[in-house]
């Protein structure tokens, strides 16, 4: 297979990898568990982040709660201006969809990061300090609960093409996994240890006849 063949059939294959997840549940709607960044300009009580709820529904202070059953994610500032100018006489209104990703392993700082929907997903891993110097990029892995969504050539291709936590479909509770990179001597440090302490073993027992 030639580089070129090759190099499109793994496109295909991401393509195909993103497809599927899109089909498992529309990344466009909003979860409980997602969170959103919101900013009412002259309203400070309506300012702040807050976490979709049951329904799905976003409540806020003063306001109660709106339903966001059928949004997109796309439509969110135009649906909540709308709902808002209810209240308000033409609010500006400023919002942005974010999940919350796990990022583990071998990062500089591993933890819980509520991430924009439209961030690339190199840029999650720069969110946590980025990779150590121990990590093994090429076998990082993106995980929900005990099913793995996406790893090897198809992870590496979707970092290479910039694609978004959107484009991959990723919910609120995901894992992103950067694993450690496997230290080739460390079987032989073991080994020598075990045979280090087998000598001095056998040596006390002959000093003790």
């Amino acid at each position: 297979m030639t580089m070129l063949r090759r190099a499109m059939c793994l496109l295909l294959s991401v393509v195909a990898g993103a497809t599927a997840l899109r089909a498992q549940q529309p990344s466009e709607l909003f979860i409980p568990g997602d969170v959103i960044s919101l900013a009412v300009e002259g309203d400070s009580t309506l300012s702040g982040t807050f976490t979709v709820g049951a329904g799905p529904a976003l409540t806020l202070p003063v306001i109660g709660e709106i339903s966001l059953a059928g949004v997109r994610r796309a439509d969110l500032e135009s649906h909540l201006r709308e709902h808002l100018g209810r209240f308000l006489k033409n609010p500006v209104v400023h919002a942005k969809a974010l999940i919350r990703l796990l990022i583990v392993g071998e990062v500089a700082k591993p933890g819980v990061y509520a991430v924009p929907t439209d961030l690339v997903l190199a840029d999650a891993l720069t969110l946590a300090g980025g990779p150590t110097t121990g990590a093994k990029v090429t076998a990082m892995r993106i995980e929900r609960g005990d099913r793995r969504l996406l790893q090897g050539e198809r992870l590496q291709a979707a970092l290479t093409r910039g694609m978004t936590i959107d484009d991959l479909n990723l919910r609120a509770g995901d894992r992103i996994e950067v694993p450690r990179q496997r230290d080739p001597e460390a079987t032989w440090r073991i080994m020598g240890i075990a045979v280090g302490g087998l000598l001095s073993v056998y040596g006390i027992i002959r000093l003790s006849k």
